[in-house]
């Protein structure tokens, strides 16, 4: 069966934000790399996927510069990059067909942010009847706020807040909503030992 991996939002938006310094995987960019090679070595497709919101003024509006891969990355020739507007990688891009179209039938994914584009991603990948494959050590997040905390607390103050939901939580959570009903997960040395 032929696979895809696919790179979600490994961008520099990410760097920008105050929470950035919070993040589970300070070093996403050289752990997608490894993946990315070994995806090449292998005759694999890579598909590059990266979010965007226009107009917002906001570190996603690609008018300010930061949508763009993290230093680090770039795509070879050959090999698609897509912008997407929603939280997955298939409703505002042309992934399911770039994949139907190049015989794909399993996809490994990885990114940022581990619970929100890159999950749901696998959800309707999985959704879509892809074989899939989540590199929990190769998707990145940051703590996230209880949704009824008050608006413009510092990240000391976020960090310090017993309701915030820590990056170890939320990883492990995303292992546990995915294993086995969505996904099989996968760690960055597993999958380049195979």
């Amino acid at each position: 069966m032929k696979s895809a991996l696919i790179v979600i939002d490994v961008q520099e938006s990410f760097r920008q934000r105050t929470n950035w310094a919070a993040t589970s995987r300070p070093d996403i960019a050289d752990q997608v790399d490894r993946l990315v090679s070994a995806a090449r070595d292998r005759g694999e497709m890579v598909v590059w996927v990266l979010h965007s919101e226009p107009d917002t003024g906001d570190v996603f509006d690609p008018a300010l510069g930061f949508v763009r891969l993290m230093d680090g990355l770039k795509p070879e020739a050959g090999e698609p990059t897509l912008t997407k507007t929603s939280h997955n990688a298939f409703t505002t891009t042309n992934l399911q067909q770039l994949l139907t179209a190049a015989g794909v039938g399993a996809v490994t994914i990885c990114g940022i942010r581990t619970e929100q584009c890159c999950e749901t991603t696998a959800r309707v990948a999985s959704d879509f009847g892809y074989e899939v494959t989540f590199v929990i050590d190769a998707t990145a997040t940051t703590p996230i706020e209880h949704w009824n905390a008050p608006a413009g607390r510092s990240l000391a103050e976020i960090l310090a807040d017993p309701m915030t939901l820590g990056v170890e939580e939320i990883v492990e959570r995303t292992e546990y909503a995915l294993a086995g009903r969505f996904a099989t997960i996968k760690r960055v040395d597993e999958l380049i030992a195979s």
